[in-house]
C-alpha cells in the first residue's frame, strides 16, 4: 500500500478533500467549497493550522480568518474604494457586497475568501506524494468581474510531501493587458508544546516597512530592529518586512515552542512578508505576498518595489511550503 493517499469526503456538511501521509501521521484537509481553504494540518493528531472550528461547515455558516485564508486579487488593504492599475483609475462598488472591510472601514484581502466558486479538477497519489488542484475562473463569474475586470484563471494545488505541506498558486492571464500581481496568503499556525508567550520566531527579512495609523506603507523602511529569534513576550506583531534573507533563492521565517517548530518557506516570487502575532491570541500568522499592502495604489504614487505583472496569455506560479516538526 502507498504511504500517501488522496481522497474526498464530507466534514459539517462540506465536502472536502484529505490528503495523508501514513508513514509520518500526516494528514492535509481541504475544503474548496470554502475558499479552497486547507483548515489542517495535522501531525500524530495535532493541528499545525489554527482553526477555531468544530468542521468547515462551522466555519461557512460563521466565517473567519484561520486555516489558510487565499487573498486575492490583493492582499491586506486598499487605501480608498479607488485603485490604479495600468494607469486607469478603478472603483469598486460597496453596493454589490462582496468587499470585505477592515476596523477603518478600507478593503481588505480582496473577493475571494470563503469563495464557493473553487472546482477540484484533479486528485494525485503517487509515490513520494499526494496532491489535490482545484481552479477558479474568475473571469466567469460578473461580480468579481465587476470588482477587478481583469480577465484570469487561478489554479491552486496542494501537495503533501516528505513532511512538507507545499502551496502551489498559478495565475493565468485571459485579459488583453497586464495582470498585476497582489495576491498573498494568510496562514495561522499554532504550537501545542508551549504558551504563546513561549513562542520565539525568526524572521527572515532585512527591511521593516513603516506603517501609518491605517496600517498602509509610508513609503520608508528602516533596518529590522527586532532579535533573532524573537520572543512573542516582548509584544504583538502586525508588520510588513521586505528585503527578505534567502538562502538558495528561499527565505524561511519559523516560529518555535519547546520541541515543535512550524518552518514557512517563501519562493522567489513571494517578496513581501507579514508577521501577525496579536497579543492574547494563540496563533501566530507568516504571510506570503506578491507584493506590498495598497500595491496598486502605491506604484501609481512611485513608492515601493514595481509590481509583479503578467503578459496577455501568459502565467505566473509561486510556491510556499510549510514545514512542521517536533509535533
Amino acid at each position: 500500500m502507498l504511504p500517501y493517499s488522496a481522497e474526498t469526503g464530507s466534514a459539517g456538511g462540506v465536502e472536502v478533500v484529505h490528503l495523508r501521509d501514513s508513514a509520518r501521521g500526516m494528514q492535509v484537509s481541504i475544503a474548496p467549497a470554502v475558499g479552497n481553504l486547507a483548515y489542517e494540518f495535522s501531525v500524530s493528531g495535532k493541528n499545525a493550522l489554527w482553526f477555531p472550528f468544530a468542521d468547515p461547515g462551522a466555519l461557512r455558516a460563521n466565517p473567519k480568518l484561520c486555516g489558510i485564508p487565499f487573498l486575492a486579487p490583493w492582499a491586506n488593504r486598499i487605501d480608498s474604494d479607488s485603485y490604479w492599475v495600468n494607469g486607469r483609475n478603478y472603483h469598486l462598488n460597496p453596493e454589490l457586497g462582496n468587499p470585505r472591510r477592515d476596523t477603518n472601514g478600507r478593503p481588505i484581502h480582496g473577493l475571494l475568501l470563503f469563495s464557493p466558486a473553487w472546482k477540484v479538477v484533479s486528485l494525485e497519489t503517487k509515490d513520494d506524494y499526494a496532491a489535490v488542484t482545484s481552479r477558479l475562473e474568475f473571469w466567469t463569474h460578473p461580480e468579481l468581474m465587476a470588482q477587478f475586470p481583469f480577465a484570469h484563471e487561478i489554479v491552486m494545488t496542494h501537495r503533501l510531501a516528505g513532511g512538507s505541506l507545499e502551496v502551489e498558486t498559478t495565475l493565468v492571464n485571459h485579459a488583453a493587458e497586464s495582470l498585476p500581481v497582489a495576491i498573498g496568503f494568510h496562514p495561522y499556525f499554532q504550537l501545542h508544546d508551549a504558551a504563546r508567550d513561549d513562542w520565539k520566531v525568526h524572521i527572515a527579512a532585512r527591511d521593516h516597512v513603516e506603517l501609518d495609523g491605517n496600517l498602509i506603507p509610508t513609503g520608508k523602511r528602516r533596518p529590522i530592529e527586532f532579535r533573532d529569534p524573537h520572543p512573542l513576550a516582548e509584544g504583538p506583531l502586525d508588520d510588513v518586512f521586505t528585503n527578505l534573507i534567502r538562502e538558495d533563492g528561499l527565505a524561511r521565517f519559523w516560529v518555535t515552542g519547546n520541541q515543535e517548530r512550524i518552518t514557512v518557506t517563501y519562493g522567489p516570487k513571494y517578496q513581501v512578508a507579514v508577521v501577525f502575532a496579536p497579543a492574547g491570541r494563540e496563533f501566530i500568522c507568516f504571510e506570503p505576498m506578491a507584493a506590498l499592502t495598497n500595491a496598486f495604489n502605491l506604484t501609481h504614487r512611485g513608492i515601493g518595489d514595481p509590481l509583479q505583472a503578467i503578459p496577455p496569455g501568459e502565467s505566473w506560479r509561486e510556491t510556499f511550503r510549510i514545514t512542521p516538526e517536533g509535533f
